[in-house]
């Protein structure tokens, strides 16, 4: 499915807190936690040469998040952020002093950490990032996973020290009784979705997001005229397709959100004007967007700023992946989970149905995300019939763009 965005909201400003959290300001910000994270690399830019001829576009280039913080995901940008953003403002107001990033090891931050608990609902990848912050800053995690979470997915999360508590049902199932025990305990909720009254902190999430076109735009040589970014319930898309309308104003890119059609919750929403819950059915493979309801923080950013939403099926998800990993001509090689090629897929699907309506053509440079590695390589080799190791050992891999 296609839609072009016809809200009465398209092309309005952001909502004034949109614009703060998603702005100059907040990527500064993400920016210096990041200098402080001791294994933080710029993540590679990856240029598809062969392939943007076959579709005719100018160029296509790949941001790989499957290289980010030793978590192989976008996430690990989102809830270590947060977590460490909220355990410096509860240590400033207990302390009586402003508290920042290179006071985290002082003994008395570390006593108001060790008194917290990050709680958290995920498929996998914004749990292990909330884990992972909350063991760097000496916090506690208590993280819940629904039904379709895979063993090997929450293996990596219980790595981090996070008290694994599961869920029956789906990943809204999961974010509600997130939400009642972490009310009842006193636990501190960081998620990655918002619902009336808790907007601050997924905020919070979404502005560590803003790294990635940051760093994006520094590694291309002219900015991008096509943006395709994948959905779960918003987030990474709302924090893009935000941050490049406050850089670019009316010359921002035109902003394409990409969906699995079994899980297109922010396509619903476009649909009604405003987010909805859409049926469960079938699970879809691309496990780490498989949300049912948008988030309305994310929704108000999409609204006024994303320019067509599409939904892509489950056979072009694996078809990408493979793709990505066999590689043709020049193109480099990638890694990307089944989450991870979406939004390129959404680009192939556009090509051949919605060039027209997008303006693709032989002008047109492309950016989309790979928004996860190999999360779970035991699905990733039965999916695309190598090991990642495998993928990144061959001579395709050609590394990236400096």
């Amino acid at each position: 499915m296609f839609l072009l965005n016809d809200n009465a909201l398209h092309g309005q400003p952001l909502d004034p807190v949109d614009a703060e959290t998603l702005g100059v300001d907040g990527a500064d910000a993400v920016e210096h936690f990041l200098s402080h994270r001791d294994n933080h690399l710029i993540t590679p830019l990856h240029a598809l040469p062969t392939l943007a001829a076959e579709l005719g576009v100018g160029s296509i280039h790949v941001k790989d998040e499957g290289f980010r913080l030793g978590l192989g995901s976008f996430k690990a940008l989102g809830g270590a952020y947060a977590v460490f953003h909220l355990v410096l403002e509860e240590a400033s107001r207990r302390l009586g002093r402003p508290v920042g990033m290179t006071d985290l090891n002082q003994p008395e931050v570390r006593a108001v950490a060790a008194t917290m608990t990050m709680a958290c609902a995920t498929d996998g990848n914004h749990g292990r990032s909330v884990a992972q912050g909350a063991q760097l800053v000496g916090a506690r995690a208590a993280i819940f996973v629904h039904a379709g979470v895979s063993e090997e997915r929450i293996a990596a999360i219980a790595r981090y020290g996070a008290e694994m508590i599961r869920v029956d049902g789906n990943y809204d199932d999961s974010i509600r009784d997130a939400a009642r025990v972490a009310g009842e305990k006193g636990w501190t909720v960081v998620s990655d979705t918002s619902w009336p009254g808790y907007e601050r902190i997924p905020g919070l999430v979404m502005q560590g997001y803003t790294a990635i076109v940051r760093e994006a735009l520094g590694q291309l040589r002219l900015p991008p005229t096509h943006v395709f970014v994948q959905a779960g319930v918003g987030g990474i898309a709302a924090a893009i397709a935000g941050h490049l309308a406050i850089l670019f104003g009316e010359n921002r890119p035109v902003f394409v959100v990409v969906e699995p059609a079994r899980a297109a919750c922010i396509l619903g929403a476009a649909q009604a004007g405003h987010p909805v819950k859409i049926a469960h059915g079938e699970a879809t493979v691309m496990a780490m967007l498989e949300c049912y309801e948008a988030s309305p923080v994310a929704w108000r950013v999409l609204a006024r700023v994303a320019d067509a939403f599409m939904t892509v099926d489950e056979d072009e998800a694996i078809s990408v992946m493979r793709r990505l990993a066999r590689p043709h001509g020049d193109d480099a090689a990638i890694v990307a989970g089944e989450s991870g090629g979406v939004g390129l897929a959404g680009l192939i699907r556009a090509i051949t149905y919605n060039r027209a309506e997008l303006g693709l053509g032989g002008s047109s440079r492309v950016l989309v995300v790979n928004t996860e590695g190999a999360t779970d390589p035991s699905r990733y080799i039965d999916l695309v019939g190598m090991s990642p190791a495998d993928v990144l050992a061959g001579p395709a891999f050609v590394g990236a763009v400096p």
